[in-house]
């Protein structure tokens, strides 16, 4: 059974780089063409040099033998390839059976649609993470709450801000209920990649900034998962008390493990 299984992926493996290579042209690469080819598409020696590898390696590779190949080749394979983020993913799965890491991607972003569907949503905020809980979108009501386009990219997630931003967290009245519960839900996401460099410099720095989070990480507890803030004040707003909300998650995008985190504001008592 399992040689069966991994016959079937080195199967696959070949397919797949064979089909994306035979769909370019010289052209498409910026190769000069030279005349008429006996099969359609890029030869191997042609992605070999793109990718930056070797001719033989990239052949064997191609024909699913068991070869070990390191980030940097399949990176080279798939820039040479054109191989966007869902196709550069699969190729990763097929050959590592894991998804690359956060730098193989283009930058992240969500389609002008998932944009509009949050605009469209006024009074709640939403917002859009990836695996590692960055915020790569967010709706007018998702700023209003959180301040998302005030942090540089690079410090714009959300566990980093529940965890270590002091101002955020004296405006989160249930802290010590809500932060477990999303520490919860993202080992599940951790769990995905758990040898992604992105996710254990998250893990590592955040261990570093918060020693709540460095605690209950060394400890799990029995939290169940969440991926929204239960209790929230407004920033502007002293003379209100906070609001709560339920949540819903839609998937955006599968392959970058992109999902939306709307938030419903629960009514109030009586």
């Amino acid at each position: 059974m399992i040689e069966r299984s991994l016959s079937r992926t080195k199967n696959e493996l070949s397919e797949f780089l064979t089909r994306h290579r035979r769909k370019l042209s010289p052209a498409d690469v910026g190769l000069p063409s030279q005349g008429r080819r006996r099969t359609p598409g890029l030869r191997r020696e042609e992605v070999a040099v793109m990718a930056g590898v070797g001719l033989t390696w990239y052949t064997w590779f191609e024909q699913g033998r068991e070869i070990q190949v390191s980030q940097k080749f399949l990176l080279g394979v798939a820039h040479a390839l054109k191989l966007d983020d869902a196709e550069c993913s699969h190729l990763f799965l097929l050959a590592h059976k894991r998804p690359p890491p956060p730098e193989a991607y283009q930058p992240v972003s969500v389609t002008p649609q998932i944009q509009q569907l949050m605009d469209d949503l006024p009074t709640r905020p939403a917002y859009v993470c990836n695996l590692r809980w960055d915020v790569v979108a967010w709706n007018a009501a998702a700023e209003a709450l959180f301040g998302f386009s005030a942090r540089e990219p690079e410090v714009r997630n959300l566990l980093r801000m529940v965890f270590a931003d002091p101002e955020l967290r004296r405006r989160l009245p249930a802290w010590r209920d809500d932060a477990p519960r999303l520490l919860a839900q993202f080992r599940y996401d951790f769990a995905i990649a758990p040898d992604d460099p992105a996710m254990l410099g998250l893990v590592a720095d955040l261990k570093e900034l918060s020693p709540d989070f460095r605690r209950w990480w060394d400890t799990p507890d029995s939290a169940t998962a969440r991926r929204g803030l239960g209790c929230v004040r407004m920033a502007d707003r002293t003379d209100t008390g906070p609001l709560e909300f339920h949540h819903e998650t839609l998937v955006v995008d599968t392959h970058r493990h992109l999902r939306m985190v709307v938030y419903f504001v629960q009514p109030a008592p009586g």
